[in-house]
């Protein structure tokens, strides 16, 4: 069948607000033309980010109203940890508030001043952590990752020669070996199951640890036993645990394939690097078995997680995605291909080329499509990443506009409209202009600056 059946029936409903073009030009004005600042009830479809912005299932519902809030020893937190040794056989699970506090934790282990990490693509508050702890990140993806319109598998794939003469290069000032999967940043692309066994194979033979941020795993490895010669009749729990089995550690936000609306971990085997964590975690975050969570959110996470690998899920979840990147594609909108997981990912760079690519086209776009149809999307380009850590700035590798789909919270009707707001925005593409930025925080400037439309 062509049709995409959501599997699922909606159980309860959230209303959206419906705006004219004019309200959200006032909108938009308000908030500097960041869509960051823009309170939820002015959006149509939030598409911003998929990060603990999903619904959750009755189950889920059901975990909460039975979470034990116990200070130490809950059972909510056993219940999670065994989720989690289910399919990721760590030692050591420390629960986080979220996913950037686990990387705080993680760089607290490894990081510091002039030491180098290097990774497939950084995402921002990788990134962020990474440089905060005085360290340098560094991105070897794969070229095919670079390039928006290749239909490689597995874009989001480590350059294996690429690490391995950095490595022997740099080895003495790297202190860990990370793999993002999917690869964010760079389209919600895919890492086949081979190249994190590779990646893996340089990491040891240079005696450095191998962590893996996982947050979006369940799609990726939906992506391997799609893709993957020998994997399409695994099981993707299994597929889980053989990507997870290679790697000393893993940081996760599980408000991705967790499913839950917080929460995240920071995983390892290392006994003496687990204490250090866990000292962390009692100063910054809490008691190690809570870490930041209710109870209740805890009992959330440990149902996301057997729900996240079914199949049917998965393949509605992939599916959802391919659709709007499949009709976009027909209307000529370039965007990143093949389509990835979490996300739909227009090249805004090859589709608004009349903007200078440090007038930011992907902001533009943005910026258009909440004004034309009320959808929040997200700049991952210049705006993101193209301020150095020696506060020059360049433009960044592409200028993408993601499109980030919240986890069983639209149907196939809100894709369409999706589509429509496209159509309406190729009708006036040519007049749309560029913007500066007025004002700016030192780091992780997307989420707070201030634009200003181009006059000219």
């Amino acid at each position: 069948m062509k049709t995409i059946i959501e599997p699922f029936r909606i159980k309860a409903v959230e209303p959206i607000t419906l705006t004219t073009e004019e309200d959200r030009r006032g909108f938009l004005k308000k908030a500097h033309h960041n869509l960051f600042l823009l309170p939820s009830s002015q959006v149509l479809i939030d598409l911003l980010t998929d990060s603990g912005t999903g619904a959750m299932s009755s189950a889920q519902w059901a975990a909460i109203m039975t979470g034990d809030e116990s200070y130490a020893g809950s059972p909510s937190f056993y219940r999670f940890e065994a989720a989690v040794k289910n399919l990721m056989p760590f030692k050591h699970v420390l629960p986080t508030h979220q996913g950037r506090a686990a990387e705080a934790m993680l760089m607290a282990l490894y990081g510091g001043e002039g030491k180098m990490v290097p990774n497939n693509t950084h995402f921002d508050t990788t990134r962020a952590n990474v440089e905060a702890s005085g360290a340098i990140a560094q991105d070897f993806v794969i070229a095919a990752g670079l390039d928006p319109a290749n239909e490689h598998p597995f874009k989001g794939n480590m350059d294996i020669d690429a690490l391995k003469s950095f490595m022997a290069a740099n080895h003495e000032r790297v202190p860990l070996v990370m793999l993002t999967i999917t690869n964010n940043a760079g389209g919600g692309q895919p890492v086949s199951l081979e190249n994190i066994r590779a990646v893996a194979a340089v990491a040891r033979a240079y005696a450095k640890p191998f962590y893996i941020d996982g947050c979006r795993f369940a799609e990726n490895a939906w992506f391997i036993k799609l893709r993957e010669p020998g994997q399409a009749d695994r099981s993707i729990p299994d597929i889980v645990r053989d990507c997870f089995a290679e790697t000393d550690g893993m940081t996760m936000s599980a408000k991705k394939d967790g499913l839950g609306n917080i929460g995240g971990w920071l995983a390892l085997n290392d006994d003496a690097k687990a204490e250090q964590a866990r000292a962390h975690l009692i100063r910054t975050e809490g008691f190690p078995t809570y870490g930041g969570l209710a109870g209740r959110d805890l009992d959330a996470l440990a149902v996301g997680l057997e729900e996240v690998v079914d199949e049917n899920y998965l393949a509605y979840r992939v599916r959802s995605n391919a659709y709007i990147v499949e009709r976009l594609d027909a209307l000529g909108v370039p965007v990143v291909k093949p389509a990835g997981g979490h996300a739909v990912f227009v090249d805004a760079r090859a589709w608004l080329n009349h903007i200078d690519p440090m007038h930011y086209p992907g902001q533009a776009l943005a910026v258009a499509l909440y004004e034309a149809g009320g959808i929040r999307s997200c700049e991952i380009g210049t705006v993101m990443f193209g301020r150095q850590k020696d506060g020059t700035e360049q433009r960044a590798p592409m200028d993408l506009v993601r499109l980030a789909m919240p986890r069983r919270t639209y149907t196939q009707s809100h894709a369409d409209y999706i589509v429509e707001v496209f159509e309406e925005i190729t009708r006036r593409k040519a007049s749309l202009k560029g913007l500066r930025i007025r004002k700016e925080p030192a780091m992780l400037r997307h989420f707070t600056c201030e634009f200003e439309p181009m006059t000219a």
